[in-house]
């Protein structure tokens, strides 16, 4: 029960951390969207953001393979 509530708050902050990543970072910008063809380093909270939402990816992944073994 408790790996289900917090597998619930990880994939509502996942969402929220994607939303607030900017547009050009996604597979769009990948694919020739409206980049304009510079390379931009992360700095700063937009960092922070991009590590975090790796952390809850991964956690995200974690919980379920955990509720699917217990």
């Amino acid at each position: 029960m408790i790996l289900t509530v917090i597998q619930v708050i990880a994939a509502v902050l996942l969402i929220v951390l994607i939303l607030l990543q900017e547009r050009s970072a996604g597979l769009s910008g990948l694919l020739g969207g409206d980049s304009g063809g510079v390379y931009q380093t992360r700095r700063g909270l937009e960092k922070a953001i991009f590590y975090g939402t790796i952390f809850l990816a991964v956690l995200f992944v974690v919980l379920a393979i955990l509720q699917l073994w217990l």
